[in-house]
């Protein structure tokens, strides 16, 4: 899959999810339905199904709106950078931030898909960090750039907000990111074009030997040990020989100069 249709396709996924968080929202108010029961009661038996139902609902429209952009790029990212994966963390993060919060948290309704929203946060910032290729630390300085604010929101600020869903989808989201960091395959570098014709063009002065491989050294060092070899070394002449040439140099010069008087 390219490029684009893999970002369209993650653009739509994560569309669709928040026109459902806004379609239950908006049923809600058109019907004036209270969907409280949905929501997570802490250490109360009844209240565990909001262990699944409570990220779908919203206790205002102030609520889901702050809500809806952050989730709208951070799911895109997880879709769209790790595919083997973001099914797996999407369901972790989902269910071990609402539990979390049942066993944990203050007695109160809980809700909200801010629990999620900060363990994808997390996911991603935690996962860049361990995988370290280009595509993961791109993804993560994304996030973390849009919305590093939550590495903050994790810690208690306003009374109203719950603090512990952020705090266990943050927890839950570096723990998967732990477990499954190495499941996604990693992109290999692609050369520029310029690299490639770099490649390709000898040198005009030297040629190809700049390619010269290990196995080229060796053949080439074994070469030399054989030229080495057949150049024979020029004889030992002790001092007395040498004194013996010199002498007979010596006459053949004096003869020479009786002949050829000058």
């Amino acid at each position: 899959m390219n490029f684009s249709k893999r970002l369209s396709n993650s653009i739509l996924a994560s569309s669709a999810f928040v026109v459902l968080l806004w379609c239950i929202k908006s049923a809600e108010i058109l019907f004036s339905l209270d969907l409280h029961m949905f929501a997570i009661y802490p250490h109360k038996l009844s209240s565990a199904l909001g262990i699944v139902t409570a990220p779908l609902i919203h206790g205002s429209l102030e609520h889901i709106y702050s809500n809806s952009l952050p989730l709208l790029v951070l799911l895109t990212a997880l879709l769209y950078g790790y595919p083997r994966s973001r099914l797996r963390v999407l369901l972790s993060v989902w269910l071990l931030s609402g539990l979390g919060v049942w066993i944990f948290a203050r007695d109160a309704y809980h809700l909200g898909v801010s629990g999620i929203t900060h363990g994808i946060f997390f996911y991603l910032l935690v996962v860049g960090i361990l995988r370290r290729d280009k595509s993961s630390v791109a993804i993560m300085m994304i996030a973390f750039f849009m919305y590093g604010g939550m590495t903050m929101s994790i810690f208690p600020r306003e009374p109203g907000i719950s603090f512990e869903y952020h705090l266990f989808g943050g927890i839950s989201g570096a723990l998967v990111a732990l477990i499954w960091y190495r499941l996604d395959p990693k992109q290999q570098d692609k050369p520029y074009s310029w690299e490639q014709d770099a490649r390709e063009v000898d040198d005009p002065i030297i040629g190809d030997e700049w390619r010269d491989t290990g196995s080229n050294k060796g053949s080439n060092t074994a070469l030399n040990e054989q030229t080495n070899s057949n150049v024979k070394a020029p004889p030992v002449r002790h001092s007395s020989q040498v004194n013996d040439l010199l002498a007979d140099d010596l006459r053949n010069q004096n003869s020479n100069d009786k002949q050829y008087p000058s």
